[in-house]
């Protein structure tokens, strides 16, 4: 794997080479610090579940899949951090770690899923295995979560490519790449395996405001695989979309409802919009991980309202932007009705309306 090579920030021709998001080592949680991205290339160590709930709500790792990951290794350290004597102490200990996981980040089904997933495996097991074994098979099914999610991008990439002619030009919102799931990504990964089988591709990037996951974090994947791209602002898509200059819109998704409404960072409702004025396809690239059948529609995820800092301390050449006395809003996410999608590409193929029916099929293999 990959990844095995880049534990010491390997590089060649001035490009790293890429290793997982998040990775567990030396007994420790590992992960590509990514606040700090491009500037610099840091990993950063967790020893407690208490700072993985930390490092994911202040998106040092961030991405629905790879979210779920880190959660997943977070209850791992949880376990091992015990001094339960009894496997029923260590599942109370590790339901305990689970709330506090899953308080982090309340959008991103993945994560309360993969600590369900771990969860799951304690109880299941807690009467016929003694702690430290239960331990090592907690860490095992985070492990396998971990290993799981690179197969499952890379067959959702390989159905999504074939959605992607030779010429496209592709707008993307918000990264979705390797940095967003453990490797190789949901939307990026698609484009990423279109570029590898030879298409002739380019990547309108969507700046993603206001944290610039786009243009900090999407361009320099994009820098790192040689794919061709221009960064764009939010509000320019709707210039390349009417004036016939955008064949394709992909972007991932933190949560989709049972009916194919889409949760997704800010910005992607208003994307899908222009998409749909002009008759371009607009496309989420979700593993079924994402897609929660237990809320009806889009109305009923919880969508997360961050500081508003991360709004008003944006600077435009060196000076804050806004008045010193302003106030924000700074909602992270927005709900893209169904009739806008015009496919979710999933791991079992590209699923098309009507999304109620045929997102369960997908999901549950019907």
């Amino acid at each position: 794997m990959i990844w095995d090579f880049c534990k010491t920030n390997l590089t060649i021709a001035g490009k790293i080479l890429f290793m997982r998001t998040v990775f567990w080592e030396d007994n420790q949680l590992k992960m590509i610090d990514q606040r700090i991205l491009p500037g610099r290339f840091e990993v950063v160590s967790f020893q407690d579940h208490a700072s993985v709930a930390r490092a994911i709500k202040d998106m040092v790792v961030r991405g629905a899949p790879a979210i779920g990951a880190a959660a997943a290794f977070g209850m791992a350290l949880a376990g091992y951090a015990s001094a339960a004597t009894s496997s029923r102490e260590l599942l109370d200990d590790l339901q305990a770690a689970s709330d506090t996981l899953k308080a982090a980040r309340p959008t991103a089904v993945n994560l309360a899923w993969a600590v369900d997933k771990v969860l799951w495996v304690a109880e299941k097991l807690k009467d016929e295995r003694k702690p430290d074994e239960l331990r090592r098979l907690v860490l095992s099914a985070a492990q396998r979560i971990a290993d799981e999610d690179v197969e499952i991008n890379k067959r959702m990439a390989e159905y999504g490519a074939l959605l992607i002619n030779d010429g496209d030009t592709i707008i993307h919102h918000c990264n979705t790449g390797a940095l967003a799931t453990v490797d190789w990504g949901t939307a990026l990964g698609v484009i990423r395996t279109a570029h590898q089988q030879g298409k002739r591709i380019h990547v309108l990037v969507d700046e993603t405001r206001p944290r610039l996951q786009g243009a900090r974090l999407t361009a320099w994947e994009l820098e790192q695989y040689g794919i061709p791209y221009e960064i764009i602002s939010d509000n320019m898509a709707g210039y390349f979309l009417r004036s016939g200059k955008a064949q394709k819109v992909l972007f991932g998704a933190d949560r989709v409802a049972a009916n194919g409404d889409v949760a997704n960072k800010i910005g992607t409702y208003m994307l899908a919009l222009a998409a749909h004025d002009n008759g371009v396809p607009a496309y989420s690239v979700v593993p079924t991980s994402t897609i929660d059948l237990s809320l009806a529609h889009g109305g009923l995820i919880p969508i997360e309202e961050r500081d508003p800092e991360e709004v008003l301390g944006i600077q435009f050449q060196g000076e804050r932007v806004a008045p010193v006395e302003a106030e924000a809003r700074n909602i992270a996410f927005d709900v893209t009705p169904n009739r806008l999608i015009t496919g979710i590409v999933t791991e079992n193929g590209v699923v098309y309306p009507p999304f109620e029916v045929n997102l369960k099929k997908t999901v549950l293999g019907e």
